[in-house]
């Protein structure tokens, strides 16, 4: 289940695809880590894994939509989602650069500007990066706020104002810069355009990070801007801004994953030829319980992941079943992987901040992902948009979606249209692939917690009042989010073939949780007592079993000694 770079697995239709992965492993594992850290610890530019991605068209194979691109090309979030997992292995200021290109890249796929894209597209071909010109240091993320303004010209625009924490911004030629356009009206209308970071115009400011990456503080005066720039107008540039971070949101998971699997690798290795009073510490019991949930939880994170990329690929106007597991994916699966970093820094303890561990930069860099595109309670509070429906109201006729691996290209993604809406999407029945493992004890325990959950979200309804406190809200939300969570591990286990024992365990972490988050609803000031007592209803012991346990140890935690460490 985990990433080998030794032993790359997924399959692929096409030549291509496979090539890109074992090009990229090649690339990482002939810098060795040695090199690796030195650069990490030197703040180096990546320069030289920019020069491999363009010399070998990756970013142009995975990034450019089959209408624009040559013959490999194509936007297929199954390979990119391995792409995504493979950079994060080797750390995260690999990833970013990967990010936000694809960031950058949403608001000029959105547009009507076909200009634009061939632009793009032969910018990819040449190995070109691409930013994302959205936050400002006023207003972060804010899409309703910002400072950048364009204002008529004789040959259309200039724009004058700045914008903050924007990666590749120091040499992108394509900035996709979101704006507002003021007119005498005095009603001014959003609009994104292409700016240039080479333009005698465009300040690049600072790098506001203290990495390898430049994240940029750039600023435009009187940067001129024509109609040939302009890539959405009106409510246009606001959708286009949602939307592609609803695309983007997900590869977050990925990097978790991959940053998870490369310290699992280290962590395990480590402890079990290390001797401590006589023992070796994998011999100790809250070692193995240590590494053994870390392990399960990084297989489920892989799982949930994995699943997710089906129903992206598989979306559609009269299908948006994708808006609930993107963000699921970013909140649950990035925050998961900083539990699993947690409990791996007790099994290594000192050894975490080394300098030559790659274990080092992992524990520097994983709490970035759940805070990034969005907090974790911003993306929790959005799940709880689709809750009505997707607890109480499914959908018999919306389609079982199968594994998606094929080499098709996903047009929809950059066709989303208008957002909103997301209190009428709708989802199949959650309780289908509960009934199918209904065997699991585990799993009939935590469907026990779900319908308890479902009886106070019923009779026991959080009031207006309670629906905006955002904490209240947050305790909730943790609550529901392990329902479709636990959804997408069921579906995905017979897909990737996990065993029922190894599902069971992962269960039993997922009842634990659950109880954490009941104990947390009924401690919160704005509960009501009838909806503390639910939260305590919730609570479950899980099944314990030595045999089981045991198992997984054997089998699948223990092998992965010395499976897999990087060139020096």
């Amino acid at each position: 289940m985990l990433l080998n770079p030794n032993n790359l697995q997924r399959k692929y239709p096409d030549k291509r695809s496979a090539e890109i992965m074992q090009a990229t492993v090649d690339f990482f594992e002939s810098m060795g880590k040695a090199r690796l850290k030195k650069d990490d610890h030197d703040r180096t530019w990546y320069s030289d894994f920019l020069n491999h991605v363009a010399q070998n068209r990756i970013f142009a194979s995975l990034l450019t939509p089959a209408t624009y691109g040559a013959d490999d090309c194509r936007w297929d979030t199954y390979r990119i989602s391995e792409f995504a997992e493979i950079i994060g292995f080797y750390g995260l200021s690999y990833w970013y650069p990967f990010q936000v290109t694809a960031l950058g890249l949403g608001p000029i796929w959105m547009s009507d500007n076909e200009d634009a894209k061939r632009k793009a597209a032969a910018q990819l071909e040449q190995g070109e990066v691409f930013a994302f010109g959205l936050s400002e240091q006023t207003h972060g993320a804010d899409v309703y706020k910002t400072d950048l303004i364009l204002t008529p010209s004789e040959h259309g625009w200039v724009a004058n104002g700045e914008k903050y924490y924007i990666g590749n911004a120091n040499v992108a030629r394509m900035v996709s810069t979101f704006g507002k356009i003021e007119d005498t009206s005095g009603s001014p209308e959003y609009v994104f355009f292409a700016a240039d970071s080479q333009h005698d115009r465009y300040e690049l400011k600072k790098n506001v990070v203290n990495s390898q990456n430049y994240v940029a503080n750039y600023a435009l005066h009187d940067y001129p801007v024509t109609e040939a720039d302009i890539l959405h107008r009106g409510p246009g540039a606001f959708h286009a801004a949602l939307n592609t971070v609803n695309v983007c949101k997900y590869n977050l998971g990925w990097g978790a994953i991959g940053m998870c699997t490369h310290a699992f690798y280290e962590s395990i290795t480590h402890a079990a030829n290390r001797h401590l009073y006589g023992t070796v510490v994998t011999d100790f019991s809250h070692v193995r319980r240590l590494l053994t949930d870390a392990y399960v939880r990084l297989i489920a994170m892989k799982l949930v992941a994995t699943r997710a990329s089906d129903y992206m690929r598989s979306a559609s106007a009269n299908d948006r079943r994708y808006l609930l597991y993107s963000p699921l994916t970013k909140a649950k699966v990035t925050s998961e992987g900083e539990r699993v970093i947690t409990a791996l820094w007790d099994v290594i303890a000192a050894k975490g901040v080394e300098k030559d561990t790659f274990f080092e930069t992992v524990a520097r860099e994983i709490g970035l992902l759940p805070r990034l595109e969005g907090t974790v309670h911003i993306n929790i509070g959005l799940l709880g948009k689709f809750m009505p429906n997707y607890l109480f109201a499914p959908d018999a006729e919306l389609p079982l979606i199968p594994r998606r691996d094929d080499a098709a290209d996903d047009e929809f993604l950059f066709a989303q249209g208008p957002t909103g809406g997301l209190g009428k999407v709708r989802f199949h029945d959650w309780r289908a692939p509960f009934d199918s493992y209904a065997h699991l004890p585990n799993v009939a325990l935590l469907r026990e917690q779900v319908d308890v959950l479902t009886e106070m979200l019923a009779s026991a309804t959080p009031d207006a009042v309670q629906q905006k406190d955002i904490d209240l809200a947050f305790g909730v939300g943790q609550l529901f989010a392990t329902v479709p969570y636990a959804q997408l591990i069921l579906e995905e286990a017979p897909l990737s073939g996990v065993d029922e024992v190894l599902i069971d365990e992962i269960f039993g972490l997922l009842v634990r949780d659950f109880n954490s988050y009941a104990v947390e609803l009924n401690d919160k000031s704005a509960t009501t007592d009838e909806q503390a007592r639910f939260a305590l209803r919730m609570i479950r012991r899980p099944v314990h079993d030595r045999a089981r346990y045991e198992q997984i140890w054997k089998d699948h935690v223990l092998p992965l000694n010395g499976a897999y460490e990087m060139r020096p």
